[in-house]
């Protein structure tokens, strides 16, 4: 699987993307600066990482998405490439609108970082066919503005589609039905707040997120 990790200034998790991708398939991915117009060739999953991108002036993710590189991912998705965006990268995906809704403040305007427990809604995506056998797991967040928001007609279609992929368990943030994760119509592009990279390495004691690269690396 070939893969890129897209650098936005701020961006702080884009290096755990980087060591996460590289477990998986043994090449480090390609690190894209945002100001690039062009993805490398060949690449069939991108990932916009979680993090702060432009100290999150305006809206979260808004000034992101707006960077050259931008034109070139959505390009990627549309041609039927795997996009992954991470709570910050999520954010910078409902803004180009390639996955409806937006990402609001967090209830009690607190910021959120701890572990969540997550139920895997749908085990049949690209981005979770390995946790079929669990449908449950455990991944930290951390985030000021994960609250997910959408009109109802928005909401009942993810739900009808099943384009909700994860749910809270305990919903930290005050998210619309629990909603922590989502994909596209086509499957190929899923937004999420929670941090898979950050709980992917048995030497950090923390794996939940795991599945969710054997599940890329299979797709891919």
């Amino acid at each position: 699987m070939k893969s890129a990790v897209i650098v936005f200034p701020g961006s702080n998790c884009d290096r755990d993307a980087a060591d996460a991708l590289a477990r998986l398939s043994g090449e480090r991915p390609s690190m894209v600066w945002h100001k690039d117009a062009e993805l490398p060739k060949g690449v069939d999953l991108v990932v916009l990482p979680g993090g702060f991108s432009f100290g999150d002036y305006l809206r979260s993710g808004a000034m992101a998405a707006k960077s050259p590189v931008m034109r070139a991912v959505v390009a990627h998705a549309e041609r039927g490439g795997l996009v992954l965006g991470v709570c910050n990268g999520f954010q910078v995906l409902t803004e180009t609108r390639l996955l409806p809704g937006a990402l609001a403040r967090n209830a009690g305007l607190k910021f959120a970082c701890k572990e969540v427990d997550l139920d895997i809604v749908n085990a049949n995506t690209r981005f979770t066919r390995a946790y079929r056998e669990t449908r449950e797991t455990t991944i930290p967040i951390a985030h000021g503005d994960g609250r997910y928001i959408a009109d109802e007609d928005t909401l009942d279609r993810l739900e009808n589609e099943g384009r909700v992929v994860f749910r809270y368990k305990n919903n930290p943030n005050g998210s619309m039905r629990d909603i922590a994760g989502i994909v596209n119509e086509r499957g190929n592009v899923m937004g999420m707040m929670p941090h898979p990279e950050r709980a992917s390495d048995e030497a950090l004691g923390r794996t939940g997120g795991w599945a969710l690269f054997q599940s890329l690396a299979q797709a891919a």
